[in-house]
């Protein structure tokens, strides 16, 4: 199968690139703009692979985006193409709104054109993968978990522009029958994650010994779901996925942001030990994200019954291969850091 993924040198996109090369026979086309958070290092050992091959493109170019569906002819889109902070998202929405919203509809409508002209056997096995996330439904009180059929309540101009993208997916298979398949995943965390998200943020100002900034009391609450888990999650949803249908991918790991940042102070200590005292005392607490939702937790009940997809990583495992990587990996964080200091973001 040649399977074109949009933003592959993403976080999420590099690890399902990574899993596809390493545990599977499908070609990968990587379809990349390369914006500030993207990095091909991501995916170690992808130039010269032979079953791999890189366009430097937008998804809002509709030439290029078609040039490269017509030259590769793919059997499958993966489209996790998106811009995906929030604080970003509240900066500065309007490219939030094209790349999330214009960049999909450009991208479906290509992409329809290419699967209505294809022979049939090929009509057949094709299939465009709309990769989301949990954000579009909302927030949670203390009780309950999202599942397919909770309806959509984005709060922030990300997940709104998250939220349209799926009813696009949805609406194009409707409306002119693309075959689809959708996932919507919890908070990942893992490797080469850029260092604005919460876990590598904190890592990186830990070791560097600068203040931990925690928003409000640290309570809001998130399912941690390990990247490449969700990257096996994903390609299962592909290749078995029933079309129209919609899987909810997390990792049964509920945590509330101050817990995972003492989890992650408490590793630290251990396996990096900080003259003076522990990591704990740098945390601080600032003020808290404008529209800051309280908890989100998924029911993976259908992936895992009707797919057979389990998590393998528990969090306390998974956030240790994550240290213990940054570690390692120092210079990670600071070959991105012209492009983010760790500074506060989503004030406006």
């Amino acid at each position: 199968m040649r399977i074109l993924v949009t933003g592959g040198a993403g976080f999420i996109g590099s690890a399902v690139i990574r899993h596809l090369l390493a545990n599977s026979d499908h070609s990968v086309i990587n379809l990349d703009k390369l914006t500030y958070a993207a990095n091909l290092e991501a995916i170690p050992g992808a130039e010269g692979h032979p079953r791999y091959s890189f366009e430097k493109v937008d998804i809002c170019d509709a030439a290029e985006v078609s040039r490269v569906i017509q030259s590769y002819q793919p059997d499958a889109i993966m489209h996790l193409a998106a811009e995906s902070h929030v604080d970003r998202s509240i900066d500065g929405p309007g490219q939030f709104i094209q790349t999330n919203i214009v960049g999909t509809q450009i991208l479906l409508d290509i992409a329809t054109a290419y699967w209505t002209h294809l022979p049939q056997a090929a009509r057949a096995r094709f299939r465009f993968h709309h990769i989301s996330t949990d954000e579009v439904f909302g927030s949670l009180d203390t009780e309950g978990v999202f599942t397919e059929t909770t309806p959509y309540d984005p709060r922030s101009p990300y997940s709104a522009s998250k939220a349209s993208s799926d009813h696009l997916v949805r609406a194009w298979h409707e409306t002119y029958g693309l075959p689809v398949v959708l996932t919507n995943c919890s908070n990942n965390y893992g490797p080469y994650q850029f260092p604005e998200k919460l876990i590598p943020l904190m890592i990186l100002k830990a070791l560097a010994g600068e203040t931990m900034p925690v928003y409000g009391k640290g309570e809001n609450i998130r399912d941690w779901l390990y990247v490449d888990d969700h990257a096996k999650g994903l390609v299962l949803a592909l290749e078995r996925g029933v079309i129209g249908e919609s899987y909810n991918i997390g990792g049964r790991n509920e945590r509330t942001n101050l817990e995972v940042v003492h989890t992650l102070c408490d590793l630290l200590d251990e396996l990096r030990p900080r003259a003076g005292g522990s990591y704990r005392d740098l945390i601080t607490y600032v003020t808290d994200r404008p529209g800051h939702d309280f908890r989100y937790a998924i029911d993976a009940s259908k992936i895992e019954i009707d797919l057979g997809w389990q998590a393998e990583e528990t969090f306390d495992t998974g956030l240790r291969k994550t240290v213990e990587w940054y570690l390692e990996y120092s210079s990670w964080g600071q070959s991105k850091s012209n492009a983010y200091g760790g500074e506060r973001l989503g004030l406006r």
